[in-house]
């Protein structure tokens, strides 16, 4: 830790775009980190103006000062693990990437944001290549859904195979513990896939039928960010992130005329709690 002295509590660092309307992002991030009891900080790379209905638009803060906000939060303050969330373009995935490199962040989730759940686009078409080439060989979890998944492995992902064949490819691009989420699939059961180097893990939950489900990618990553944070390793980690973003679309908010944000609020989920598999 910089300043010498020892945590008193978890710290957990979200580097992510801000949500006007509350449900993704940074703002669904630090309720996560504060529902999973650990002490939350931001870093914003861009200002997005949106409601359950979709984006109206996005202002990205300058690389420069982006790492200004990560520096000030690692040289003082102090993580124990960091997530990011929208980068928005090619040179901020750089500047992060080097900024994780040079503060040795080890304990990094990445959940690579790109399109929103209106389906507005949230990353430069560009930034895919520094995600795959700068920032995915230094995460130890990757969260993608369907989408992203394909995007980053340039095939269309799917089927519950072509999950697993592309959590494969992501570990061979660096990510040590890629998370494929499937909740673009149909089914009765929402199922994640997960591939730890040596074997294929199926992470399995009831599927909630809701469009209250905005932010569901965010705070997913967010609590296994957390959990991190707490000291569980990486396959418990997301354990606790699949029951805890069950349970908060389970009790999802009916707010405005689109799609309403889960609820990770919620003080329902103790860290440590398993999720089937």
């Amino acid at each position: 830790m910089p300043n010498g002295s020892r945590a008193v509590v978890p710290r957990a660092l979200t580097v992510a775009g801000s949500d006007s309307g509350g449900g993704a992002g940074i703002q669904a991030d630090l309720k996560a980190f504060l529902a999973s009891g650990v002490y939350g900080m931001s870093v914003i790379t861009g200002l997005t103006a949106q409601n359950t209905l979709g984006v109206r638009g996005v202002h990205l803060v300058p690389e420069d000062f982006i790492i200004q906000q990560l520096d000030a939060v690692v040289e003082d303050i102090g993580v124990d693990a960091v997530k990011t969330g929208m980068l928005g373009t090619a040179g901020i995935v750089e500047a992060v990437a080097g900024a994780v490199r040079r503060h040795g962040i080890t304990r990094l989730v990445v959940d690579p944001v790109m399109i929103a759940k209106s389906g507005d686009v949230l990353l430069d078409p560009d930034a895919a290549r520094a995600l795959r080439e700068q920032l995915l060989p230094l995460a130890l979890i990757a969260t993608p859904n369907l989408h992203e998944a394909g995007a980053l492995v340039g095939r269309r992902v799917e089927t519950l195979e072509q999950m697993e064949q592309a959590a494969r490819d992501l570990h061979a691009l660096g990510v040590r513990y890629p998370v494929v989420k499937g909740g673009h699939l149909t089914g009765d059961r929402a199922i994640d896939v997960v591939f730890d180097g040596r074997e294929i893990i199926h992470l399995e939950a009831p599927r909630i039928h809701t469009r209250h489900t905005h932010g569901t990618g965010c705070t997913f990553s967010a609590a296994i960010c957390a959990a991190l944070a707490r000291g569980m390793e990486p396959l418990e980690a997301i354990r606790y992130g699949k029951q805890f973003i069950t349970e908060a679309i389970a009790h999802a908010l009916a707010l405005g005329a689109g799609h309403g944000p889960t609820n990770p609020g919620r003080l329902v989920v103790e860290p440590g709690r398993r999720c089937q598999r």
